[in-house]
């Protein structure tokens, strides 16, 4: 018996934060869960979240994001949660101290790239140890994908068989 495609589910959309490869250099990524109330859940399935100026920072052993703005759920009937307010991520103890020694190193920090839902429904956060870029840098990466999307417009027409 196969399934119709009217009946499939399709994956909640990741929020995403695009600016963050933009400003800063990825050096390493890591996957945590995150401590979300029920509303805050069905917010982030509709979609309706914001990781624009998000950071995580180890705190007491443990680790939390902040400026993650995820938007009220409409239908709740519970009292309104702080759309802004502190989240605790959530990983085993020997991945805390691998980012909170790799945090200490100077001009490093933890931003999150991406908020999803794997397989089983649960949300995560993909956390990334990163180095902030200087002016220079931005604007070479900027020249090198233009330069990159002009090669691809040339190749575009030329490539027929």
């Amino acid at each position: 018996m196969t399934k119709s495609k009217s009946s499939e589910k399709t994956p909640p959309p990741a929020i995403s934060n695009r600016k963050a490869r933009h400003d800063y250099h990825v050096l390493e990524t890591m996957v945590a869960g995150i401590a979300l109330k029920g509303p805050e859940v069905k917010s982030l399935r509709l979609g309706k979240a914001s990781l624009q100026d998000s950071f995580a920072r180890v705190d007491k052993g443990e680790i939390f994001l902040h400026n993650m703005h995820i938007n009220p759920y409409a239908f709740t009937h519970h009292a309104d949660l702080a759309p802004t307010r502190q989240r605790k991520l959530l990983l085993h103890k020997q991945e805390i101290r691998k980012l909170e020694g790799r945090v200490q190193e100077k001009g490093l920090t933890l931003i999150p790239l991406e908020i999803y839902f794997n397989n089983d429904g649960i949300a995560k956060v993909l956390l990334a140890v990163a180095k902030g870029k200087l002016a220079p840098d931005k604007r070479a990466d900027i020249k090198k994908h233009d330069l990159e999307r002009e090669a691809r417009r040339e190749f575009r027409g030329k490539t027929k068989f």
